[in-house]
Order: structure tokens, then sequence, then C-alpha cells
């Protein structure tokens, strides 16, 4: 299960993680990201080695202006604190896997 997260938690849930951590910008009113969800769940149970964390952009305004968010759902790769990879829109499963590679 993907772990929510907010400005509080940010720097220690992902940026001082040891583990590769996919964050997911997310809305509850954007459809494209009701669709991700399960795909993320299906995702973070075959990956267990992925940290999966979901940041909701209406109650984190700060941390989605942060990383340039304009559009959701918006998937980015952390390796020790830094960026390495992003998506935006829908992905699939086998992309996501692709996307954390």
């Amino acid at each position: 299960m993907a772990l929510e997260i907010n400005t509080n938690n940010f720097e220690k849930e992902v940026l001082e993680a040891r583990e590769t951590v996919l964050v997911d910008f997310w809305a509850p009113w954007c459809g494209p990201c009701r669709m991700q969800a399960p795909i993320l769940e299906k995702f973070a149970e075959a990956n267990p080695e992925v940290k999966v964390v979901k940041i909701n952009v209406d109650d984190n305004q700060k941390l989605a202006m942060d990383f340039n968010i304009t559009s959701i759902p918006s998937l980015i790769v952390f390796r020790n604190g830094e960026a390495v990879n992003c998506a935006v829109g829908l992905q699939s499963k086998g992309a996501l896997e692709d996307l954390v590679r």
C-alpha cells in the first residue's frame, strides 16, 4: 500500500530513504489519478524493494510547486535523495517498472 506523505515528512520518507522511491503526485478529484491508484498498488506489491508514496497536490501545493508539477498524475523516481526519472499521465505497471529501472 502506498504511503501518504506531506511536506512535514517528505524529507525523511523520500530524500533520506535508502531505497528507490516512486512518488505519485495526485488529487482525489483527478480521474486518471484514481485509475493510477490500483496500478500503483499492484506495482508496489510486485516490487517491494521500491518505496511507493503519494502526495496530494491540493494539500501539499508547495511540494507540487517545488517539483514543477503542472499535470497529474505525475510520477517521480528518487534515488539517494535525487530525482532521477519522471512520467506524466496514467502509466501501466510495465511502464512503472521501466521508470524505476
